[in-house]
């Protein structure tokens, strides 16, 4: 999905280029990605609002598409061409960075930005059940190969899943994470919690304090970081 984003207030789906593996429907091409963020970029320079960031997220992983350094071509080449001012965004949950043209794709845009919610591999089976073959620790080393010109995004939260402990803001989680973000040394580092409704209701929000604390941390080790309650 790309979105054309106003500020923090204005935020349209302009096309969706969502990868989801249960999804029957197919996805959109490259050219019917390109026109329809055209179509959409005109309608914005000739009526408003001119946007900040195009940003390419959704219900699936951006990087999954076929065709996604191709649209990543074309989305530069359209900023260019009507909003040179905008950044560019991608909201990745890591997985194909392995992949050298999703890599260079990345590398391109403004705001590479990287998921990594803990260094602990069995936590992330646990939550996030990756499909296919998933290492921790080559997510590291390809976020790592980046040469710091990347963002990572967490989520922490607490409450259980499962019936398993899923509190991930406890140094036993924190501490290697924090470990791995300063092997991967991003410009910036954002952190968050739950902000919407979960499969499992024992999930909850890590408080104020807790993400505070974390932020800190970060701070306390040279990067930047942004918090979002």
């Amino acid at each position: 999905m790309v979105r054309c984003v106003h500020s923090t207030a204005f935020i349209v789906n302009a096309v969706s280029i969502s990868c989801r593996r249960a999804s029957k429907k197919p996805l959109p091409t490259r050219e019917e990605v390109r026109a329809a963020l055209e179509a959409r970029l005109q309608d914005m320079q000739k009526n408003g609002p001119v946007p900040d960031v195009l940003t390419f997220a959704g219900n699936g992983e951006p990087t999954a598409h076929p065709h996604f350094p191709e649209i990543i071509e074309d989305t530069l080449a359209l900023r260019d061409k009507y909003f040179p001012k905008a950044k560019v965004s991608v909201l990745s949950n890591s997985t194909f960075i392995h992949r050298p043209a999703v890599f260079e794709a990345l590398n391109k845009v403004d705001n590479n930005i990287l998921k990594l919610d803990t260094a602990d591999e069995a936590y992330i089976r646990e939550l996030d059940r990756p499909a296919g073959h998933y290492s921790v620790r080559g997510i590291i080393g390809g976020m790592k190969a980046f040469k710091g010109n990347c963002i990572i995004q967490t989520m922490f939260l607490k409450g259980g899943f499962r019936d398993k402990d899923m509190d991930n803001t406890s140094d036993k989680y924190v501490l290697p994470w924090l470990e791995a973000v300063k092997e991967i040394s991003p410009r910036q580092v954002m952190i968050y919690t739950i902000d919407r409704e979960t499969p499992d209701h024992d999930l909850q929000k890590a408080t104020h304090e807790e993400l505070d604390r974390i932020a800190a941390l970060v701070r306390e080790a040279g990067m930047a970081v942004s918090v979002s309650y």
